[in-house]
Protein backbone atom coordinates (compact mmCIF):
# COMPACT_ATOMS: atom_id res chain seq x y z
CA UNK A 1 0.00 0.00 0.00
CA UNK A 2 1.30 3.43 -0.95
CA UNK A 3 1.21 6.11 1.75
CA UNK A 4 1.22 9.68 0.41
CA UNK A 5 1.56 12.89 2.42
CA UNK A 6 -1.52 14.99 1.79
CA UNK A 7 -2.33 18.52 2.86
CA UNK A 8 -5.57 20.48 2.77
CA UNK A 9 -4.77 24.18 2.30
CA UNK A 10 -6.95 27.26 1.99
CA UNK A 11 -5.31 29.50 -0.60
CA UNK A 12 -5.86 33.21 -1.18
CA UNK A 13 -7.12 33.10 2.38
CA UNK A 14 -6.54 35.32 5.40
CA UNK A 15 -7.88 32.65 7.79
CA UNK A 16 -9.14 29.05 7.67
CA UNK A 17 -12.40 28.27 5.85
CA UNK A 18 -12.04 31.20 3.46
CA UNK A 19 -10.36 31.51 0.07
CA UNK A 20 -10.16 28.42 -2.12
CA UNK A 21 -9.41 24.96 -0.74
CA UNK A 22 -6.85 22.77 -2.49
CA UNK A 23 -5.40 19.39 -1.71
CA UNK A 24 -1.66 18.93 -2.19
CA UNK A 25 -0.20 15.43 -2.62
CA UNK A 26 3.58 15.18 -2.19
CA UNK A 27 4.75 12.26 -4.32
CA UNK A 28 8.19 10.68 -4.50
CA UNK A 29 7.60 9.68 -8.11
CA UNK A 30 4.98 10.22 -10.80
CA UNK A 31 1.74 8.22 -10.70
CA UNK A 32 -0.55 7.40 -13.60
CA UNK A 33 -3.30 9.74 -14.72
CA UNK A 34 -6.18 7.46 -13.71
CA UNK A 35 -4.88 7.23 -10.13
CA UNK A 36 -4.50 11.00 -9.81
CA UNK A 37 -7.97 11.58 -11.23
CA UNK A 38 -9.42 9.05 -8.76
CA UNK A 39 -7.70 10.79 -5.85
CA UNK A 40 -9.03 14.19 -6.99
CA UNK A 41 -12.54 12.77 -7.31
CA UNK A 42 -12.29 11.22 -3.84
CA UNK A 43 -11.10 14.46 -2.23
CA UNK A 44 -13.72 16.44 -4.18
CA UNK A 45 -12.06 19.84 -3.86
CA UNK A 46 -11.97 22.30 -6.75
CA UNK A 47 -8.37 21.21 -7.46
CA UNK A 48 -5.90 18.66 -6.19
CA UNK A 49 -2.23 19.36 -6.89
CA UNK A 50 0.28 16.52 -7.41
CA UNK A 51 3.90 17.51 -6.76
CA UNK A 52 6.87 15.37 -7.83
CA UNK A 53 10.56 16.33 -7.35
CA UNK A 54 12.55 17.02 -10.54
CA UNK A 55 16.13 16.89 -9.29
CA UNK A 56 17.73 20.30 -8.88
CA UNK A 57 15.39 22.03 -11.36
CA UNK A 58 12.33 22.15 -9.10
CA UNK A 59 9.15 20.07 -9.14
CA UNK A 60 6.67 18.74 -11.64
CA UNK A 61 3.16 19.96 -10.87
CA UNK A 62 -0.20 18.80 -12.20
CA UNK A 63 -3.73 19.84 -11.22
CA UNK A 64 -6.96 17.83 -11.32
CA UNK A 65 -10.53 18.89 -10.59
CA UNK A 66 -12.90 16.10 -9.48
CA UNK A 67 -13.59 15.38 -13.17
CA UNK A 68 -10.70 16.59 -15.41
CA UNK A 69 -7.06 17.67 -15.52
CA UNK A 70 -6.55 21.41 -16.08
CA UNK A 71 -3.71 23.31 -17.75
CA UNK A 72 -3.40 26.15 -15.23
CA UNK A 73 -4.44 26.65 -11.62
CA UNK A 74 -3.39 29.53 -9.40
CA UNK A 75 -4.71 28.65 -5.97
CA UNK A 76 -3.42 25.06 -6.03
CA UNK A 77 0.01 26.33 -7.14
CA UNK A 78 0.05 28.77 -4.24
CA UNK A 79 -0.99 25.90 -1.94
CA UNK A 80 1.74 23.63 -3.35
CA UNK A 81 4.46 26.20 -2.70
CA UNK A 82 3.10 26.80 0.82
CA UNK A 83 3.27 23.06 1.54
CA UNK A 84 6.83 22.66 0.21
CA UNK A 85 8.01 25.35 2.62
CA UNK A 86 5.96 24.08 5.58
CA UNK A 87 7.01 20.46 5.03
CA UNK A 88 10.68 21.42 4.86
CA UNK A 89 10.97 20.20 1.26
CA UNK A 90 12.17 23.66 0.23
CA UNK A 91 14.30 26.22 2.09
CA UNK A 92 12.28 29.09 3.53
CA UNK A 93 14.05 31.67 1.35
CA UNK A 94 14.06 29.53 -1.82
CA UNK A 95 11.86 30.15 -4.84
CA UNK A 96 9.53 27.28 -5.75
CA UNK A 97 9.91 26.27 -9.42
CA UNK A 98 7.11 24.24 -10.99
CA UNK A 99 7.22 22.54 -14.39
CA UNK A 100 3.65 22.40 -15.70
CA UNK A 101 1.49 22.16 -18.81
CA UNK A 102 1.65 25.97 -18.87
CA UNK A 103 5.43 26.13 -18.73
CA UNK A 104 7.64 27.09 -15.82
CA UNK A 105 5.76 28.77 -12.96
CA UNK A 106 7.43 30.17 -9.87
CA UNK A 107 6.36 31.13 -6.37
CA UNK A 108 8.31 33.31 -3.94
CA UNK A 109 7.70 34.55 -0.43
CA UNK A 110 6.91 38.26 -0.17
CA UNK A 111 6.56 38.96 3.54
CA UNK A 112 3.47 37.07 4.71
CA UNK A 113 2.28 36.60 1.14
CA UNK A 114 3.24 34.26 -1.67
CA UNK A 115 3.68 35.78 -5.13
CA UNK A 116 3.15 33.63 -8.21
CA UNK A 117 4.68 34.36 -11.61
CA UNK A 118 2.13 33.27 -14.23
CA UNK A 119 1.47 33.83 -17.93
CA UNK A 120 -0.76 36.77 -18.80
CA UNK A 121 -3.97 35.86 -20.64
CA UNK A 122 -5.18 39.27 -21.88
CA UNK A 123 -8.81 39.15 -23.03
CA UNK A 124 -9.96 40.45 -26.40
CA UNK A 125 -13.41 41.83 -27.31
CA UNK A 126 -15.74 39.02 -28.36
CA UNK A 127 -19.50 38.84 -28.65
CA UNK A 128 -21.16 36.74 -25.97
CA UNK A 129 -23.59 34.14 -27.29
CA UNK A 130 -27.30 34.46 -26.49
CA UNK A 131 -27.10 31.07 -24.75
CA UNK A 132 -24.37 32.37 -22.44
CA UNK A 133 -26.32 35.51 -21.55
CA UNK A 134 -29.50 33.52 -20.87
CA UNK A 135 -27.60 31.04 -18.68
CA UNK A 136 -25.93 33.84 -16.77
CA UNK A 137 -29.06 35.97 -16.48
CA UNK A 138 -27.23 39.24 -17.03
CA UNK A 139 -26.56 41.83 -19.72
CA UNK A 140 -22.86 42.82 -19.64
CA UNK A 141 -21.48 46.25 -20.46
CA UNK A 142 -18.54 44.57 -22.23
CA UNK A 143 -17.94 41.06 -23.49
CA UNK A 144 -14.45 39.63 -23.98
CA UNK A 145 -12.74 36.30 -24.36
CA UNK A 146 -9.43 35.02 -23.00
CA UNK A 147 -8.18 31.83 -24.62
CA UNK A 148 -10.91 29.37 -23.54
CA UNK A 149 -12.73 31.61 -21.06
CA UNK A 150 -15.47 34.20 -21.43
CA UNK A 151 -15.03 37.45 -19.49
CA UNK A 152 -18.06 39.70 -18.97
CA UNK A 153 -17.86 43.16 -17.42
CA UNK A 154 -21.00 44.10 -15.50
CA UNK A 155 -22.27 47.51 -14.45
CA UNK A 156 -21.59 47.23 -10.73
CA UNK A 157 -20.34 45.10 -7.86
CA UNK A 158 -23.96 44.60 -6.82
CA UNK A 159 -24.74 43.07 -10.22
CA UNK A 160 -21.83 40.64 -9.88
CA UNK A 161 -22.87 39.58 -6.38
CA UNK A 162 -26.53 39.17 -7.37
CA UNK A 163 -25.91 36.65 -10.18
CA UNK A 164 -27.64 33.28 -9.87
CA UNK A 165 -26.64 31.41 -13.04
CA UNK A 166 -28.40 28.41 -14.52
CA UNK A 167 -25.49 25.98 -14.18
CA UNK A 168 -27.06 23.24 -16.28
CA UNK A 169 -27.44 25.72 -19.14
CA UNK A 170 -23.99 27.20 -18.51
CA UNK A 171 -22.47 23.72 -18.85
CA UNK A 172 -23.63 23.68 -22.49
CA UNK A 173 -22.01 27.02 -23.35
CA UNK A 174 -18.81 27.00 -25.44
CA UNK A 175 -16.47 28.31 -22.75
CA UNK A 176 -14.25 26.48 -20.29
CA UNK A 177 -15.23 28.99 -17.61
CA UNK A 178 -17.15 32.24 -17.36
CA UNK A 179 -15.61 35.16 -15.47
CA UNK A 180 -17.79 38.10 -14.43
CA UNK A 181 -16.28 41.29 -13.05
CA UNK A 182 -16.93 44.92 -12.16
CA UNK A 183 -15.30 47.83 -10.39
CA UNK A 184 -15.45 47.46 -6.60
CA UNK A 185 -17.34 49.76 -4.26
CA UNK A 186 -14.66 49.71 -1.57
CA UNK A 187 -11.99 47.46 -0.08
CA UNK A 188 -10.49 46.43 -3.43
CA UNK A 189 -10.12 47.78 -6.96
CA UNK A 190 -12.32 45.23 -8.72
CA UNK A 191 -14.49 42.23 -7.89
CA UNK A 192 -15.10 39.01 -9.81
CA UNK A 193 -16.75 35.60 -9.77
CA UNK A 194 -15.84 32.52 -11.83
CA UNK A 195 -18.21 29.78 -12.94
CA UNK A 196 -16.79 26.54 -14.39
CA UNK A 197 -19.46 23.81 -14.52
CA UNK A 198 -17.71 22.22 -17.52
CA UNK A 199 -14.82 21.43 -15.16
CA UNK A 200 -17.10 20.06 -12.46
CA UNK A 201 -17.01 23.32 -10.46
CA UNK A 202 -20.22 25.36 -10.56
CA UNK A 203 -18.57 28.33 -8.84
CA UNK A 204 -14.88 28.43 -8.00
CA UNK A 205 -14.29 30.31 -4.72
CA UNK A 206 -11.06 32.16 -5.66
CA UNK A 207 -9.46 31.57 -9.05
CA UNK A 208 -5.85 32.44 -9.77
CA UNK A 209 -6.13 31.55 -13.46
CA UNK A 210 -9.02 34.01 -13.92
CA UNK A 211 -6.77 36.77 -12.61
CA UNK A 212 -4.34 36.07 -15.46
CA UNK A 213 -7.03 37.72 -17.60
CA UNK A 214 -8.43 40.12 -15.00
CA UNK A 215 -4.99 41.61 -14.23
CA UNK A 216 -4.18 42.85 -17.76
CA UNK A 217 -7.79 43.95 -18.31
CA UNK A 218 -8.22 46.06 -15.17
CA UNK A 219 -4.63 47.33 -15.04
CA UNK A 220 -5.14 48.53 -18.61
CA UNK A 221 -8.53 50.07 -17.85
CA UNK A 222 -7.34 51.84 -14.69
CA UNK A 223 -3.85 52.74 -15.93
CA UNK A 224 -2.07 51.08 -13.01
CA UNK A 225 0.48 48.27 -12.79
CA UNK A 226 -0.73 46.87 -9.45
CA UNK A 227 -4.27 46.33 -8.18
CA UNK A 228 -6.19 44.40 -5.54
CA UNK A 229 -8.96 42.06 -6.64
CA UNK A 230 -11.63 40.45 -4.50
CA UNK A 231 -13.43 37.32 -5.67
CA UNK A 232 -16.82 37.68 -4.04
CA UNK A 233 -17.89 34.04 -3.81
CA UNK A 234 -19.43 32.67 -0.62
CA UNK A 235 -15.94 31.98 0.78
CA UNK A 236 -14.28 35.00 -0.81
CA UNK A 237 -10.64 35.93 -1.15
CA UNK A 238 -8.23 38.70 -2.13
CA UNK A 239 -5.74 38.43 -4.99
CA UNK A 240 -3.04 41.07 -5.46
CA UNK A 241 -2.20 41.44 -9.14
CA UNK A 242 0.59 43.03 -11.13
CA UNK A 243 0.45 43.21 -14.92
CA UNK A 244 3.90 42.90 -16.49
CA UNK A 245 3.35 42.47 -20.20
CA UNK A 246 3.52 38.77 -21.05
CA UNK A 247 3.46 37.82 -17.36
CA UNK A 248 1.35 38.57 -14.32
CA UNK A 249 2.15 38.35 -10.63
CA UNK A 250 -0.57 37.02 -8.33
CA UNK A 251 -0.18 37.44 -4.59
CA UNK A 252 -2.02 35.95 -1.64
CA UNK A 253 -1.75 34.04 1.60
CA UNK A 254 -2.29 30.37 2.43
CA UNK A 255 -3.44 28.56 5.57
CA UNK A 256 -2.97 24.87 6.35
CA UNK A 257 -6.21 23.27 7.53
CA UNK A 258 -5.44 19.53 7.57
CA UNK A 259 -2.27 17.40 7.36
CA UNK A 260 -2.55 13.68 6.87
CA UNK A 261 -1.69 10.57 4.89
CA UNK A 262 -3.45 9.05 1.92
CA UNK A 263 -3.31 5.25 1.86
CA UNK A 264 -4.05 4.08 -1.66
Amino acid sequence: MLVVSIWHVDAFAEQPFTGNAAAVCLLDEARDDAWMQSVAAELNLSETAFVVPRGTSGHDLRWFTPTVEVDLCGHATLAAAHVLWEAGRLAQDATARFHTRSGLLTAAREGRCIELDFPALPPEPAQASPDLLRALGAAPERSLRSRQDALLVLSSEEAVRALRPDFAALRRVEARSVIVTALARAGSDFVSRTFAPKLGIDEDPVTGASHCALAPYWCGELGRESLLGYQCSARGGFVRVRSLGARVRLGGRAVTVIRGALEA
